[in-house]
């Protein structure tokens, strides 16, 4: 497992995070996973329970089960959306249907992970929502990690497994979008838009040609990271 930079609030204190599902073994699991973080964990089996917490813990991020016993999670959302508009959610369920994501994603969820999964994938998609919300603060602040991977935004350093590799600046701009986006598929469009500043208009090639050689930096004798998804677009996955 990678070592990660600890985490906490502006004001020194532990990151609060809240978990909300009706299976005691799995709140268990994740309250488990989540102390070495040094995070404060509150656990709710219910979504009346789950709002009343969220009410009084104040959490920095909220892991939340669709599937509630007494009512469902997204209703649980859109309750918890009313007090705190800006928090991080991230539904945890065993739906995997393109359109349960979308749904979920759409009345305000900000990422979606279905059962089973893996702590350490779940432990760092919390932390990057705590970062992307800004609600807590690092001696590396400005250092993205993707499981061996590391960029350096102001040293523009990039690490692989320890080994450092050299990027041109557009390589490491692609790369950094891509690291602060991990397993959301980003288009072509988006990429182009992002990285390169202007509109899609027949220059998904140019695309296409950096992807390649990030990939023969970062990935050669390595795991692969970046993923295509045909007519989708690319996908950085740890």
């Amino acid at each position: 497992m990678t070592t990660t930079v600890p985490l906490t609030r502006a004001d020194g204190s532990p990151i609060r995070v809240l978990v909300v599902d009706d299976e005691p073994n799995i709140t268990e699991l994740l309250r488990m996973a989540l102390r070495p973080e040094g995070w404060e964990v509150t656990v709710a089996h219910t979504g009346i329970a789950a709002v009343k917490a969220a009410r009084e813990s104040d959490p920095d991020v909220i892991v939340l089960d669709v599937m509630l016993p007494d009512i469902e999670g997204t209703e649980v959302l859109r309750r918890i959306r009313d007090f705190a508009p800006t928090t991080p959610i991230v539904f945890l369920t065993a739906r995997d249907a393109v359109e349960d994501r979308v749904f979920g994603l759409t009345l305000g969820g900000d990422d979606y992970v279905t059962k089973p999964f893996s702590l350490e994938e779940l432990v760092a998609r919390l932390r990057g929502q705590v970062r992307r919300a800004g609600a807590a603060q690092t001696a590396e602040q400005n250092v993205l990690t993707v499981g061996d991977l590391t960029l350096d935004e102001d040293s523009h350093e990039v690490f692989r497994d320890g080994e450092e590799i050299e990027l041109t600046a557009t390589e490491f701009e692609l790369l950094r979008f891509l690291m602060r986006n991990p397993r959301r598929v980003l288009s072509k469009a988006q990429i182009l838009d992002r990285v390169w500043h202007y509109d899609f208009g027949g220059q998904a090639n140019v695309v296409e040609l950096y992807i390649s050689y990030l990939r023969k930096k970062i990935e050669t004798g390595r795991t692969p990271m970046i993923h295509t998804k045909r007519g989708a677009g690319y996908v950085l996955k740890p």
